[in-house]
């Protein structure tokens, strides 16, 4: 069944890395099968909770489009999680606010953060996903 699952997901994402392949390290809305492919994987992955009314999760974006850039995050795989329309991912990351990062390497969470907005402090954070 859960081969079966993979699978389908596979399936279902294969045209999409056909019309506009995600750069490593570009974020990209978040989708369970997505974030399980990237696990799957074995990616460094950051989840970012953001709103487009977040003054903080404006301060965050250009952090991590930087970080990004660098070689050392190169594999990142950056998930975006819409703080209004998607509740159950909320849930699921136990994440109660925007402007909230998750690293994970692979399937283990290795560190997050709420309301961060120290460069710094933020590149720690994702260096704990490689």
């Amino acid at each position: 069944m859960m081969l079966r699952r993979s699978l389908l997901a596979l399936v279902a994402l294969a045209p999409l890395s056909l019309a506009a392949p995600a750069l490593a390290g570009e974020s990209v809305p978040y989708t369970p099968e997505a974030f399980a492919a990237a696990q799957k994987a074995g990616k460094p992955i950051l989840v970012e909770v953001s709103a487009p009314w977040c003054p903080i999760c404006k301060t965050q974006k250009p952090i991590l489009s930087k970080l990004s850039a660098d070689p050392r995050f190169k594999e990142l795989q950056i998930f975006d999680i819409d703080f209004d329309s998607q509740k159950d991912a909320l849930r699921t990351f136990n994440a109660r606010m925007q402007s909230t990062l998750i690293a994970f390497k692979g399937a283990t969470e290795t560190g997050r953060s709420v309301g961060e907005t120290q460069p710094e402090w933020i590149e720690g954070l994702v260096e704990k996903a490689l």
